[in-house]
């Protein structure tokens, strides 16, 4: 009888592993689906890699372009727009691909592994570094293949609630497993090595998979608990786990003939556990430094970064952060028992500043915190590594603030990444929330920038402080498919205070970088405009919604708008220029071709840019 992968799982008892189960393992991975992931893929690197000035398509009339490889033998042609910002809006459908000298009927396959060894030379790749990355755009036209396997809701769907509203919970987290893009700017953007194949469909945010965490008794000679003012470790994991599955924690440990006292608790990543923790820290359970506990009772999901996982189970308990040590996009990503330290200080500083100032809370930005931390200092690996080491990375957790209580009546959640989701069909689930809304296109786009411009801007020109404000750190909350205000999260890590007119307490003082005076503009300018609006824009304008000059001009009316109500700022906005000729062409591919391992020292953000020349402002028009 032939196999099927239908077919019952039998084992092998040489190798233990299911036979047929490795080919239900790869099923997403036909020839089918890999024309459809390959086309997409490379429809992004020609664009971004040419909006970075990496590549330089040659203009061959009618919107069309030629682009040779290094060597001259390979040719791309393909159609597309040219819109503001040099996005290039290329026609995925007409990219074609020949060798030089053949009649185009005998075109190529589209091949991005191939693509990016063509351009080796012009993408300024180190040999030591090509098959890393390379492996990382395999991972990530694998990923999607996977996602067109996958049985996913429509924009529509996503845009009314796949629950209609009964459950904001379960409608949040099918959004935020049904995203299918990444990061909207970098090509090789589902890299996640060191996950293998069961991994990825165990903890990847797409699978959607539940997920138990594992629990660990850490020595409190060796770790550092820190949480917000007031809150006291006890209560805190009274909340987050109940009074009943602290005390079968404590029983775990007594049965040990250890002290429950001696030990904090802390959640790991099962693949933390089983890749990392059990191997590398091998000499800190011998030691009985760390005891492994039972998993957890609660179901979590994964959500778009990976480390961080949502409670299905109890929505109102708060998100989990573990270490992971995955290479994703640049970087590992671990976390430091260093910043955990900190942390909750600097949660608590910038809620009471959002909470003091009147434009933030008439614009209705507020932010989860959060709100306790633990980290474990592994003296042996902190001996012998650098600061900033992954091997000081690889044991802290962290626990935030569940966006459900901060929810009205009638009220949905949405990660802000999903503004730039397509579905399968083409249909932008940013379209489908502006027909569910009934607003006009740029009265909807006039609301959603009073919910999230308004209060980024006002942070740069108020208090040179700046977020990390892309889509996957900002949460929506959406009335009838409009946002209303815009939740910050992902705060200890990645906000910036730029200037030295704020003054912060000692144990906050983390977050004062310094960044030349020039350069701190480029908060909106690279992370908001370059990063977000120009991927938003693009969408609306090829879906048909409104035009480049609308969408710009809503962009600059508000802008204006909000200047216009803050004359003490005028000196700010001198010095910050939002409607500038140009600036600064900051690039992100350029920084992971650079070193796809580690792109950028976060203690020095300014110093390691990759900059390519300027970009025209579309706000200048609107001066």
């Amino acid at each position: 009888m032939t196999a099927t992968l239908s077919d019952p799982v039998t084992t092998s008892a040489t190798t233990g592993i299911g036979a047929g189960h490795a080919r239900q393992d790869v099923e997403h991975l036909t020839p089918e689906r890999w024309a459809i992931a390959n086309r997409h893929v490379l429809r992004k690197a020609l664009s971004e890699f040419a909006h970075e000035r990496l590549i330089v398509p040659i203009p061959e009339g009618n919107n069309s372009y030629l682009l040779a490889s290094d060597d001259g033998a390979i040719e791309y042609r393909f159609t597309a727009r040219r819109l503001q910002l040099d996005h290039w809006a290329i026609d995925g459908a007409s990219i074609h691909r020949t060798r030089r000298g053949t009649v185009p009927s005998q075109g190529l396959a589209l091949d991005v592994l191939d693509f990016i060894t063509e351009f080796r030379g012009t993408l300024g790749v180190r040999e030591d570094m090509l098959p890393l990355y390379l492996e990382e755009i395999s991972s990530t036209l694998a990923s999607h293949a996977y996602k067109q396997l996958a049985d996913r809701p429509c924009s529509a769907e996503l845009a009314k609630g796949v629950s209609a509203g009964v459950n904001p919970a379960a409608d949040f987290q099918m959004i935020e497993m049904a995203m299918t893009e990444g990061h909207p700017c970098f090509v090789a953007n589902n890299g996640r090595m060191g996950f293998g194949i069961t991994d990825y469909r165990g903890f990847a945010p797409e699978a959607g998979a539940p997920v138990r965490l594992q629990w660990l008794a850490v020595h409190h000679s060796k770790a550092v608990f820190s949480a917000s003012a007031g809150l006291e470790y006890r209560a805190h994991f009274e909340a987050e786990l109940g009074a009943a599955a602290l005390a079968n924690f404590d029983s775990e440990l007594t049965a040990l003939s250890v002290d429950p006292a001696d030990y904090l608790l802390m959640p790991v990543h099962p693949w933390q556990w089983e890749n990392k923790l059990a191997v590398t820290f091998a000499a800190e359970i011998a030691l009985r430094h760390l005891i492994p506990l039972s998993r957890g009772s609660e179901d979590y999901q994964a959500q778009q970064s990976i480390r961080t996982f949502f409670n299905t189970s109890t929505p109102e308990r708060c998100y989990v952060k573990t270490a992971l040590s995955v290479l994703n996009m640049g970087f590992m990503r671990g976390l430091s028992p260093a910043y955990m330290k900190a942390t909750p200080a600097i949660n608590d500083w910038l809620f009471t500043l959002i909470g003091a100032d009147q434009t933030l809370m008439h614009h209705g930005l507020t932010m989860i915190r959060e709100k306790a931390a633990l980290g474990y200092h592994n003296a042996y690996f902190e001996a012998a590594s650098i600061k900033g080491s992954p091997y000081r990375q690889m044991l802290s957790a962290l626990w935030r603030e569940s966006p459900l209580p901060l929810l009205g009546p009638g009220q949905q959640l949405a990660t802000m990444a999903s503004l730039l989701h397509v579905d399968g069909a083409g249909v932008p689930l940013a379209s489908e929330l502006i027909r569910r809304s009934g607003l006009g296109a740029t009265q909807w786009l006039r609301r959603y920038l009073h919910a999230y411009l308004v209060p980024v801007v006002h942070c740069l020109f108020r208090y040179e402080l700046a977020f990390m404000p892309h889509g996957e750190n900002v949460i929506l909350v959406l009335e009838h498919g409009v946002p209303v205000r815009a939740i910050m999260k992902d705060i200890g890590e990645e906000i910036a205070l730029m200037g030295d007119d704020v003054e912060v307490p000692d144990e906050v003082s983390r977050i004062k970088v310094a960044i030349p005076e020039g350069e701190r503009v480029l908060a909106v300018f690279t992370d908001v405009f370059d990063c977000i609006f120009r991927f938003l824009a693009a969408t609306l304008v090829e879906d048909g919604a409104l035009s480049e000059d609308e969408f710009w001009g809503t962009v600059a009316a508000v802008v204006h708008g909000y200047q216009s109500d803050h004359p003490e700022l005028a000196e700010a906005f001198a010095r910050h220029d939002l409607f500038a000729d140009e600036f600064d062409l900051s690039c992100l591919n350029r920084l992971q071709l650079r070193n796809n391992k580690n792109m950028l020292d976060l203690g020095d953000p300014s110093g390691g840019l990759q900059m390519a020349g300027k970009l025209a402002n579309p706000l200048a028009a609107f001066r």
